[in-house]
């Protein structure tokens, strides 16, 4: 524990972690580093299959029990992030043994593959619920413990099958994209309190993975490099709003771009005109990465108003 105390620039000392979905693969992970660099662990795990069904607290006493081997402190705790009081429970039981939540990692997730048009309702709103409703649940538990400190970090984990799409995922793909959205609105709110929220997007071997990749490929996607991404979004440097891309040791971020766009005078505000201009429409010259809503309202109140002649403000 010394040396590699000495070794790490990133410390979590007297730090307190909460991570959803950790009695395995990328949570498990997650909560070894973090508890490596001296955070306390609140282990959570609910014990399902990959796809939501069963459940068991083993596999959260055990990392848990390896942590505490280690030198390390960790107590598991096996909410279920949909279910409130549960989630609310273990956030109390974190206060009442440490006196604080620093850092919150959404990990917790689901799989109910098929296509769209073979998957059932409840398939789709039971991925939606774990993996969108359950980060809601869990921030909003730890949110205004945060406020009230003046700190927070908090992770949310998308995928690439959100931000771009894959087949049979509709439902998994709505609730990653899902979390972006909530991660630039909670960026937004939290700025003032020192909330930082960022996003992982993680490629691993894992539990979810099995079966999609091939296994001289899965080889190279070790959990631990996708954690070193994690680790640093909820380090005390951290940025805000960012989503943070990792797998088999490669790094990358994902931005939102919006293209400068034109304005099209009343006569040509119609189907017919969008259409004769999409190629300016669409053109990426000058195109930028906005941080709030209103900043495409205000282009397009500028374009309109120099048309016009009129002076905004």
């Amino acid at each position: 524990m010394s040396t590699e105390k000495n070794m790490s620039k990133i410390r979590f000392d007297d730090r307190v972690a909460i991570v959803t979905g950790a009695g395995a693969g990328l949570g498990r992970s997650h909560a070894l580093d973090l508890a490596k660099r001296g955070a306390k662990i609140v282990v959570n795990d609910l014990g399902a299959a990959v796809d939501g069904s069963g459940g068991s607290s083993t596999a959260a006493e055990t990392v848990a029990k390896e942590i505490t081997a280690a030198g390390g402190e960790a107590i598991a705790h096996g909410a279920d992030v949909t279910c409130a009081d549960e989630v609310q429970d273990m956030v109390d039981q974190a206060i009442a043994k440490w006196g604080r939540i620093d850092i919150l990692v959404n990990n917790a997730g689901i799989l109910r593959d098929k296509s769209f048009a073979k998957m059932t309702l409840q398939d789709f709103e039971l991925v939606l619920n774990v993996h969108l409703m359950g980060s809601v649940t869990c921030t909003r538990a730890v949110w205004e413990h945060m406020r009230e400190r003046q700190y927070g970090r908090i992770a949310l984990t998308s995928s690439s099958s959100g931000i771009y799409g894959n087949f049979g995922q509709s439902n998994y793909g709505a609730a990653k994209m899902g979390l972006v959205g909530l991660m630039n609105t909670l960026h937004i709110e939290g700025a003032k309190n020192n909330i930082r929220i960022n996003t992982l997007s993680p490629t691993a071997a894992t539990r979810m993975t099995e079966g999609l990749i091939p296994p001289n490929a899965l080889a190279l996607m070790n959990v631990e490099s996708v954690t070193a991404a994690l680790v640093y979004l909820v380090s005390d440097d951290a940025p805000s709003r960012l989503v943070l891309c990792a797998g088999a040791g490669g790094y990358a971020a994902t931005r939102i771009y919006e293209t400068e766009g034109i304005y099209l005078p009343p006569e040509h505000q119609n189907a017919d005109g969008v259409a004769e201009n999409i190629d300016a429409i669409t053109n990426a010259d000058g195109q930028h990465m906005y941080e709030q809503g209103g900043q495409q309202t205000m282009k397009f109140l500028t374009k309109a108003a120099a048309h016009f002649g009129v002076k905004l403000g």
